[in-house]
């Protein structure tokens, strides 16, 4: 089982403070199941700093290779729509997932539905770029919690959806399991992911694909 978002590396966001919380995430996400895991620190203020971002990387690679020399691991990055502006979309080249043309977009939770329009010509812009658009948990948006069918209309313009297994429990912020729901029953998630900050996201994960994974 891949995971492909999460906040695992040390001390770069407001996931993993250090390397001995990183290992303990890592432990937690091997006994729920996970074979691989795609590293995915947030590019948002306050947190972005790409260097310093690979730098982690690349210290937690050496630490989980001395436990595993051949577990797979990724690095990638949960971008932030507003971030992507801001740093202008010639970044796509650095921020997909490492090998791969998969790009994870995060949109911002209190968007209304008509924005959905600027994120629209964002989407199809990175899409011609060549890259695979993947949504991050849909279910965190006020306008999806509202009206499911913009997240029907994301799929339509050929993203994928992630859920955040946290949604198992009502999610961050206590409204998302409904909407997630119904996104499973109707066939629009792709994905699901730990989105972990913390160990113990890593039960959601293994509860959420109980449930709802293939």
């Amino acid at each position: 089982m891949r995971d492909m978002h999460c906040h695992i590396l040390p001390g770069v966001d407001d996931g993993a403070q250090n390397m001995e919380e990183s290992l303990a995430m890592f432990a937690a996400a091997r006994k729920a199941g996970v074979t691989s895991i795609t590293c995915t620190p947030h590019c948002r203020d306050p947190y972005f700093d790409y260097l310093g971002m690979w730098r982690s990387f690349r210290s937690f690679e050496a630490e989980v290779h001395r436990v595993d020399p051949t577990f797979p691991l990724q690095m990638g990055f949960e971008v932030n729509y507003r971030k992507l502006m801001h740093l202008g979309l010639a970044w796509a080249e650095r921020l997909h997932f490492d090998g791969s043309n998969e790009f994870l977009l995060e949109l911002s939770a209190n968007a209304s539905p008509t924005r959905f329009g600027d994120y629209e010509r964002t989407i199809f812009e990175l899409q011609g770029m060549g890259y695979d658009v993947i949504i991050a948990h849909p279910e965190r948006y006020d306008a999806v919690q509202r009206d499911i069918g913009l997240a029907q209309e994301l799929v339509n313009m050929g993203c994928k959806l992630q859920a955040s297994a946290d949604f198992i429990k009502g999610g961050r912020f206590g409204r998302e399991k409904r909407p997630a729901i119904k996104m499973f029953k109707e066939g629009l998630y792709t994905y699901i992911a730990s989105d972990a900050h913390y160990p113990a996201h890593y039960t959601y994960l293994r509860q959420a694909v109980a449930k709802w994974g293939e």
